[in-house]
């Protein structure tokens, strides 16, 4: 059976782990070395059943340890040639991924990455590069999308595929509108490169969600510019508006952001 954790969703640190009984796939190494190695005891997981990582981008709270994750079990790591270079640019990423276990994907060609069918796309964001991910496996498909400044007539049709889909609610507009934060930051945070907002996702999903559509998680939340009900509150009364009913139509789970989930199975 396909399984899913998050090990933790937000500026602190983001990594996520999708396994079956035989392979593991690491989706960023933004979570420390030491409380990663923690989580999976604490699991009963081995870190040996992770045959490879994926990262969306090289912001260090998505690869300060793909680095050492990578060395001290021999994973290869896949994402773009400009990930790659952001990696070894980012100076919160003290060990650097070896070019031996280098490995590229192109957005848009589908991959075979151990059990797991991976379809990278372009998300907007204000990094070197950045990916979300359609993952097939077992005849479900799964996808990732984080730090999206916006939601682009690419990332569309993924989330219409998904069963189980990650998406971002970064931010509440007018906790971002009335907070502390600079203009420039707040600009850069509401802005087409930045983050998506609650109201944004609400309506990616009501747009382009399809009966196909499980399990929704909300990921990476502002500590400073949001709040796990008010964001699930806000999203619920946007998609009632459109006739959409969560608990009916499909679940949703907020992320936390510096603790990991329990284990969700993708029947």
């Amino acid at each position: 059976m396909l399984k899913f954790i998050s090990f933790g969703s937000g500026s602190s640190g983001n990594s996520y782990l999708l396994f079956t009984d035989t392979d593991g796939l690491l989706i960023d190494a933004g979570v420390g070395r030491r409380k990663m190695k923690e989580y999976f005891r604490n699991y009963g997981i081995s870190m040996s059943l992770v045959h490879n990582i994926l990262i969306t981008h090289d912001h260090a709270d998505h690869v300060k340890c793909v680095g050492s994750i990578s060395h001290d079990y021999n994973i290869p790591v896949f994402t773009t040639s400009e990930v790659h270079h952001g990696i070894e640019r980012n100076y919160c990423v003290k060990r650097k991924v070896s070019a031996d276990l280098k490995r590229v994907v192109e957005k848009g060609v589908t991959c075979e990455v151990g059990e797991f069918r991976v379809t990278p796309f372009a998300v907007p964001h204000d990094s070197a590069d950045n990916v979300g991910y359609e993952i097939e496996c077992q005849g479900a498909t799964f996808c990732i999308v984080t730090d999206a400044g916006e939601i682009t007539d690419e990332i569309k049709p993924h989330i219409a595929n998904a069963n189980y889909l990650v998406i971002q609610a970064n931010y509440d507009e007018e906790m971002l509108a009335s907070g502390p934060y600079s203009i420039h930051l707040k600009s850069r945070i509401s802005g087409p490169k930045g983050h998506l907002s609650n109201k944004d996702c609400a309506t990616a999903l009501a747009e382009n969600m399809t009966e196909r559509l499980k399990q929704v998680w909300l990921c990476h939340l502002s500590e400073e510019n949001n709040h796990p009900e008010l964001a699930r509150k806000t999203i619920e009364a946007v998609l009632r508006s459109y006739g959409i009913i969560v608990g009916k139509d499909f679940q949703l789970e907020v992320l936390k952001r510096k603790t990991p989930t329990g284990i969700f199975e993708l029947n």
